[in-house]
């Protein structure tokens, strides 16, 4: 069932929501991005929440946008779009990625929105937009410089190669790597220390924290060149070729 493709938990004041399409390494099809959105919107609204932790069900945190889906209607590209920055609604509250598998394109995306990530030591992180020819429209090119250096930003993005939890950890990009069994008690271990505080103060603290990072002319770059691509470059057949590509190039990954 559609409603099952993401899962929702309130408890102790955390909220976790989990990709769940284990099966598709939790691909980003047309459900899950109507879905995701209206979960982390519940979130934020509900008062029994002061944390948000976003996780995948394993062996993925997610693989990026469904390349079935994509190859054959693009009707997943088109979910994408908002008209909110990114792929979350609007949010006071700290959101912690919980990283447990691949992180992959618009997955890594997904990852990068997060205010901090926690790593599985199973943990992969990979831009492969270069490969199968979406542009970011989630602010990849934005967050991944100021989590890692341009150059090391550029190198991921031009080669499409994997950085691995270790390395996420020596570049900055997540917070912890963990034992794979640890990885969503020690996130909620985080998550209570933050409950733990006034929750006004954490949530001007976050807010200032945008503020303070926010580049809105480099977001409006990264929006205009996507939407200049998908009109010349973007067609379902020129999608399948890039997919069939990508495919067996992950195979030897």
């Amino acid at each position: 069932m559609a409603d099952d493709t993401v899962l929702y938990d309130v408890t102790e004041r955390i909220a976790t929501v989990t990709l769940n399409r284990p099966e598709a390494r939790n691909a980003l099809s047309s459900d899950v991005l109507r879905r995701l959105p209206a979960l982390i919107a519940q979130a934020e609204s509900d008062d029994n929440v002061d944390v948000i932790i976003l996780t995948g069900a394993d062996p993925a945190f997610c693989a990026g946008l469904d390349l079935k889906e994509l190859g054959s209607t693009g009707g997943n590209l088109g979910s994408s779009s908002s008209s909110e920055r990114g792929p979350f609604p609007r949010l006071s509250k700290p959101l912690i990625g919980a990283i447990n598998g691949v992180a992959i394109t618009g997955g890594f995306e997904l990852a990068l929105n997060c205010d901090f990530l926690i790593a599985s030591e199973h943990a992969k992180f990979g831009d492969t937009h270069s490969r199968v020819g979406v542009m970011p429209g989630w602010g990849l090119t934005v967050l991944l410089p100021q989590a890692i250096g341009v150059r090391r930003a550029r190198e991921m993005s031009f080669t499409g190669n994997f950085m691995l939890a270790e390395e996420a950890l020596a570049f900055g990009l997540v917070n912890h790597v963990v034992p794979h069994a640890e990885l969503l008690p020690f996130t909620r271990s985080i998550a209570l220390d933050i409950c733990g505080n006034e929750q006004d103060g954490v949530r001007q603290i976050r807010s200032t924290y945008d503020a303070i990072a926010t580049d809105d002319d480099a977001w409006e770059s990264e929006a205009r060149d996507g939407r200049a691509w998908s009109r010349v470059q973007f067609t379902p057949e020129k999608v399948a070729a890039r997919r069939e590509k990508i495919q067996q190039r992950g195979k030897q990954q």
